[in-house]
């Protein structure tokens, strides 16, 4: 069952996602609903990390998976296609989401469980129900994208 559209994400706005949580050479950053591949991509491109997506969507798990194989990303990029609400979480460092906040709240008890202190969550336009952001940032319209968009990062603080 998908929980929200295939809508991508405008690259200036993916660049500000995977900077606003501060990623980190060799972190992992796991991309939920990862859709044509373009986080996790930028994310092992741009910024050295380890990158895992998890996708549904059979023809968007393989076009992802194909465009990994042609940048030659193999060693560095991990494509997952399974239910995001089944995949286990604790490796990552970072994760980036782009759902619906319906969505956001039936993934939410997955980051709770597996996420250690410290992940940082980036959440496109649609706030985590029940948590309060450490970082809210607005992007503003330009020629390049077409509206504005707000990005919401949590910091995982374990008790």
């Amino acid at each position: 069952m998908s929980l929200a559209p295939f809508v991508p994400t405008p690259d200036p706005v993916v660049r500000a996602m995977i900077q606003l949580t501060e990623l980190k050479p060799g972190e992992t950053l796991y991309d939920l609903g990862c859709g044509d591949g373009r986080i996790i991509i930028m994310a092992a491109q741009e910024f050295g990390a380890k990158a895992v997506g998890v996708e549904l969507d059979e023809g968007r798990y393989r076009a992802c998976s194909e465009k990994i194989r042609d940048l030659h990303l193999e060693n560095q990029v991990l494509i997952i296609h399974d239910d995001l609400l089944k995949v286990d979480l604790s490796n990552a460092d970072v994760i980036t989401l782009y759902l619906l906040t319906s969505a956001n709240e039936k993934i939410r008890p997955n980051l709770e469980l597996y996420l250690k202190d410290g992940a940082r969550i980036v959440s496109h336009d649609f706030e985590m129900p029940g948590w309060k952001p450490s970082k809210v940032q607005d992007i503003k319209e330009t020629e390049s994208y077409s509206y504005s968009h707000t990005l919401y990062m949590y910091k995982v603080q374990k008790k």
